[in-house]
């Protein structure tokens, strides 16, 4: 015997262990008979804790406990589905369809109508190795509404493929398709009903709310379901979730369920939350809402799972509106036409049941007080809407639809046949069809995508108790509002339920404690600043070019601040420049009119070209100093300017340099002027001196950069310096060292020939340029070691211009002076008169 076959048998034997013989109870609210039966599996009463009848081994009795109204008005939904499609001339003409209904207690009475359907008309359930041909007492079932008890029978039905359809259990487990391969639902899963709280409470900002479960499959379920949702939302936190307890079945509490019941409402009563979750089946609800209003608990919201959103019984409890305002998931209001009437007529027995034998009963299909206790609820059951019940009312559709496939039935008749459950659930699988407007077909999970509402109960008579506030659709996941809340509070202002107050645009959340919720408000600091979107825990630094204040949310672009024309000091240090230019052009000019003349000669020959013409670039290229800075730009302030400079100086020094050794020392080393003369010592000079200083310049801009940078004012940060590079001034610096050494060597050179002949005596020119020289560069190096800013690259400007103008001017113009205005001492006779009378003294 195969394991599958010997568990169905023990199961066989525990089902007639378990059932005791009754008489027959041609009762047509749990029986229909017909060519194929559906059975139906609903809550009629109730055992929340569910456990006291597995002391005994005897089924229980269901009627021992308190009736479930939303149950009976379920049954009566599927009653009044089968009545309808039988009266129904176009659906399944010619067939009648009848149906079996177990009052399954919620918890406590499952298996037995399990194996009840499972087993065929003679109570007996073979042990068959291929079940394929096997036709069991129902052909499929609806039912029943909770999720534990869906899964318990599921595992039954599941071994036989007998299509189950439920209408209002949402446990994620039941999309689990190769462990359920039978189970078909026509609600929303719970995925769908915890998005749609989430999206509520998103909607009121709410941030801040308490989780009550029950001690219970699905308490437990639904509650880790809502923690990983808000956990990948992050925007809410959970202040405290707490497992309510679960009264006895005579819905008292003992010492230590009511020990913790009053934990709870302590807590509930301090909390700073407003908004409260709960999971719980409606019937373990009843003693904590009354010990709500003897705590007298106000101000909060209470959002009810689809357990308890439209149950009636808990809404009667009128005094529930003092604690505050209830809200709740639940499926779409769709109005069934006659159905309120049919609710709460009188039961017609007497049917019968053709070409059959004498109909079966089990236990727990009788319900003495459900029709009269439905009555006095059918105002309120009328004014919500049928929700739930049209859950049951498309079920049952469903399964009539698939028959109508499979018996290949058109307007008149259908060919009955004998239809195996496995096939039947094929079809259901591909169903879709209109139903009251509605385009039902079930999704590849075996879920019905229904619209779920979102309902605020009321109290006043004249109105619906569950009035629709928004709607949710799973498909398109998303949450649409229809109507406005009535809140209950001071001017209808909507609760506040956060933990702490939200912070002001420019201020970063600094959290306290675990909870990302909790959090000191801290403004972020100039130079930062929040972007929400992004981050709202840590103020972002803007990029470097871009700055902020205090508080900001957004960075703007600073002030940048260079050298510009408009300014003063630009002006004045141009003029200058222009007049170095053209006053240098013209000395240019002169010497090269003048060449062959003793005072060009004397002055340098060759040489002073060699210094000109790089005086006349610089002063053309002083412009380069204003304006924004590129990398254009900052090689010229960088390398042209002090490569022109050192050229000038260089040919100053080797003047220097040989004027004296000619007049001094050529009698005393000839051999080493007669060297300097034939390789051409000046120029040989010059160009050593270039080559390191073109090496210190390379080196220099390898090892920084060339291209501008912005630098932050340190006395405004709103302004961005714009400079050549960081190093920018070190390289000045180094660059100055050398020019220094120069002109002290220059100068030296100059003083040891102050005794020369006047026309040859350029020691006070030489010395009066370099001292200059020497005066300013000290000056520059000064003045940026103390400043920063626009004011360095002005004194760098203004340095350059006046270095420039030393020489032009200083060296050059006495010479330029005595060309024009004495031509009679600019001859060769003149300059001999003043050597031999120079020689003369020295004799």
């Amino acid at each position: 015997m195969e394991p599958q076959a010997r568990t169905l048998h023990l199961l066989f034997l525990l089902l007639h262990a378990l059932t005791k013989p009754v008489e027959l109870i041609e009762n047509s609210d749990f029986h229909l008979a017909g060519d194929y039966l559906l059975g139906g599996l609903f809550t009629l009463h109730a055992n929340v804790k569910s456990i006291t009848h597995l002391n005994y081994l005897q089924v229980p009795k269901c009627n021992e406990y308190e009736m479930k109204v939303l149950g009976y008005n379920l049954m009566q939904a599927m009653r009044f589905a089968v009545e309808e499609i039988n009266n129904c001339s176009t659906l399944l003409p010619g067939v009648q369809l009848g149906y079996e209904i177990v009052d399954v207690c919620y918890l406590s009475n499952n298996i037995q109508p399990g194996l009840y359907f499972l087993a065929q008309d003679d109570d007996f359930l073979p042990i068959l190795k291929n079940y394929s041909h096997y036709m069991p007492h129902v052909m499929a079932v609806i039912g029943p509404d909770n999720s534990e008890a869906a899964i318990t029978v599921s595992n039954l039905l599941s071994y036989f493929l007998i299509p189950q359809v439920t209408y209002s259990a949402i446990s994620d487990k039941l999309r689990n398709k190769l462990r359920f391969p039978a189970m078909l639902r026509t609600t929303p899963s719970a995925t769908h009903h915890i998005e749609a709280m989430v999206q509520l409470m998103i909607h009121f900002h709410w941030n801040w709310i308490v989780v009550l479960v029950s001690n219970d499959d699905y308490g437990r379920e639904n509650g880790q379901l809502l923690s990983q949702r808000l956990v990948n939302t992050g925007d809410i936190c959970i202040a405290f979730q707490e497992v309510l307890p679960i009264p006895s079945p005579s819905q008292d509490l003992g010492p230590e369920e009511q020990r913790q019941m009053n934990n709870i409402l302590d807590k509930l009563r301090w909390t700073s939350a407003r908004i409260v979750v709960v999971f719980s089946p409606e019937l373990a609800l009843h003693n904590f809402f009354l010990q709500v209003v003897h705590w007298n608990l106000t101000g909060l919201v209470w959002i009810a799972s689809e357990s308890w959103a439209i149950d009636p019984v808990l809404h009667n409890l009128t005094e529930l509106r003092h604690t505050g305002t209830f809200l709740g998931i639940t499926i779409q209001r769709v109005s069934i036409p006659g159905f309120s009437k049919f609710r709460v007529q009188n039961t017609k027995a007497g049917h019968s049941m053709p070409n059959k034998t004498n109909p079966r009963a089990t236990c727990n299909q009788d319900c003495d007080a459900c029709l009269n206790i439905t009555e006095s609820f059918s105002n309120i059951l009328m004014l919500s809407g049928e929700r739930v019940v049209y859950s049951v009312y498309s079920a049952v559709y469903a399964v009539a639809h698939a028959l109508h496939r499979i018996l290949r039935c058109d307007q008149i008749s259908c060919k009955k046949e004998t239809v195996y459950p496995w096939k039947l659930l094929l079809e259901l699988w591909n169903v879709n069809f209109t139903l009251l407007g509605n385009q039902l077909f079930f999704d590849q999970q075996g879920d019905m995508p229904m619209l779920l509402d979102v309902i605020q109960w009321q109290w006043d008579l004249s109105q619906n108790p569950f009035q629709s506030i928004a709607s949710y659709s799973p498909t398109q996941k998303r949450l649409t509002y229809i109507n406005n809340v009535s809140w209950h509070t001071p001017n209808n202002t909507i609760p506040v339920s956060m933990c702490s107050k939200s912070c002001q645009p420019g201020q970063m959340k600094k959290p306290v404690g675990l909870h990302p919720c909790c959090f000191e408000c801290v403004d972020c600091l100039p130079g930062t600043y929040l972007n929400r979107s992004a981050d709202e825990f840590n103020c972002l630094p803007c990029p470097g070019s871009m700055w902020s204040h205090t508080n900001d949310i957004t960075c703007f672009k600073r002030r940048q601040a260079y050298l510009e024309w408009q300014e003063a000091p630009t002006i004045v240090v141009a003029i200058l420049a222009a007049l170095g230019f053209f006053s240098t052009l013209a000395i240019l000019l002169i010497f090269w009119k003048h060449f062959q003349t003793p005072m060009v000669r004397s002055a340098g020959g060759s040489m002073c070209f060699l210094m000109l013409v790089p005086l006349l670039l610089a002063f053309g290229m002083v412009p380069v100093y204003v304006g924004p800075p590129t990398a254009f730009t900052c090689f010229c302030r960088q390398a042209f300017f002090t490569v022109c400079y050192s050229i000038c100086l260089s040919c100053i020094t080797v003047r220097s340099f040989q004027i004296v050794c000619v007049f001094k020392m050529a009698r005393r080393l000839p051999r080493a002027y007669a060297c300097w003369v034939r390789y051409h010592g000046p120029y040989v000079f010059v160009a050593f001196i270039m080559a390191i200083k073109m090496t210190l310049v390379a080196g220099n801009m390898l090892a920084t950069t060339i291209n501008p940078i912005g630098r932050t004012d340190p006395d405004d940060p709103n302004v961005m310096i714009l400079s050549c590079h960081p190093n920018y001034r070190n390289g000045l610096l180094f660059n100055v060292c050398m020019d220094l050494l120069l002109s002290m060597i220059g100068f030296s050179f100059a003083y040891m020939g102050k005794e020369l002949p006047t026309n040859y005596n350029e020691a006070k020119f030489i010395t009066l340029s370099m001292t200059f020289s020497f005066t300013s560069s000290i000056s520059l190096c000064t003045f940026m070691s103390v400043y920063d800013g626009v004011l360095v690259t002005t004194m760098d400007f203004l340095v350059t211009v006046l270095n420039f103008l030393a020489i032009s001017l200083g060296y050059f113009g006495p010479k330029c002076y005595m060309i024009l205005f004495y031509p009679e001492r600019n001859t060769p006779a003149y300059f001999n008169s003043m050597i031999q009378g120079y020689t003369m003294r020295k004799s």
